[in-house]
């Protein structure tokens, strides 16, 4: 029998980034991070020149995938859009300076998060019907006396109504 032969065990444990940074697989994933981070430092700073840092930690940014020079701010309420639209211009220029080509910038509210919670139920706490309600028997029972003795759906229906005695 010929077993494939084992693997050499001169080959060396990477480090986690080392993986990150290569190529193929993750490395595209984190130059893009890397650039949004930039990116966002650089938001920060253009924001600080216009007197506006303190809004810099509520905006998350990104670059539109279908408008390589248009940014967007995602922001959590509408006086921030708000006041941010009243400055795109002078944050654009801001922008330029710093090297990146922003020919528009798109100003969107988040989603409000839901204010409800989904809780798991308690299967303690569901209880199944036992049986028909005094309706639903007495309607059985009609239909019951309505059958001819040697019906298969009068034994069926005779089934029904021993399973669910109250």
């Amino acid at each position: 029998m010929n077993f494939a032969p084992k693997p050499s065990r001169s080959k060396v444990a990477h480090e986690w980034a080392d993986y990150l940074r290569d190529s193929e697989g993750l490395g595209g994933i984190l130059a893009k991070t890397e650039d949004l981070a930039k990116l966002k430092t650089s938001l920060s700073l253009a924001l600080n020149e216009l007197e506006l840092g303190h809004l810099a930690a509520k905006i998350d940014v990104g670059w539109r995938t279908n408008a390589p020079n248009e940014l967007f701010l995602l922001v959590n309420n509408a006086s921030i859009a708000n006041r941010l639209q009243q400055i795109l211009p002078s944050l654009i220029n801001e922008l330029s300076k710093k090297g990146y080509a922003c020919s528009a910038i798109k100003v969107r509210l988040k989603p409000a998060p839901p204010n409800w919670e989904v809780k798991p139920r308690d299967a303690e706490k569901i209880s199944r019907p036992r049986g028909f309600n005094q309706v639903a028997r007495s309607s059985w029972e009609g239909l019951l006396d309505k059958l001819a003795p040697d019906s298969d759906l009068r034994k069926a229906v005779e089934r029904l109504l021993q399973g669910k005695s109250n």
